[in-house]
């Protein structure tokens, strides 16, 4: 085990430990200051992995989708929407051409 595995165990320790807080107020309280804490860290976290990705793929030659998912331990599919510039809900997402037609059909 790396040092990252390491850290992201003791996160998952710690956030277990906060489910055996045996107060259920305590309890609730503690998991709304680390939801809190979450949220701002998400978009730290997601504008960090949006950079990175760019970058690679700004190599030359550029990092394949598929290498830079597996080096990153994603999908290709979210390293594919970080480079089409998507983000946010499958419901969200541009219609691609043509799409937008049959959905209106199947709907």
């Amino acid at each position: 085990m790396n040092g990252a595995d390491e850290e992201v165990e003791r996160v998952s320790d710690a956030l277990n430990e906060v489910d055996r807080i045996p107060d259920r107020e305590a309890r609730v309280r503690a998991r709304n200051q680390v939801l809190a804490l979450q949220a701002k860290k998400t978009k730290e976290w997601h504008k960090e992995r949006r950079e990175l990705v760019l970058e690679m793929r700004a190599e030359t030659p550029p990092v394949p989708i598929r290498k830079i998912a597996e080096r990153l331990g994603m999908s290709a599919g979210v390293v594919q929407d970080i480079v089409r510039g998507h983000s946010g809900a499958w419901k969200d997402r541009p219609a691609r051409m043509g799409q937008a037609e049959e959905q209106r059909d199947d709907g």
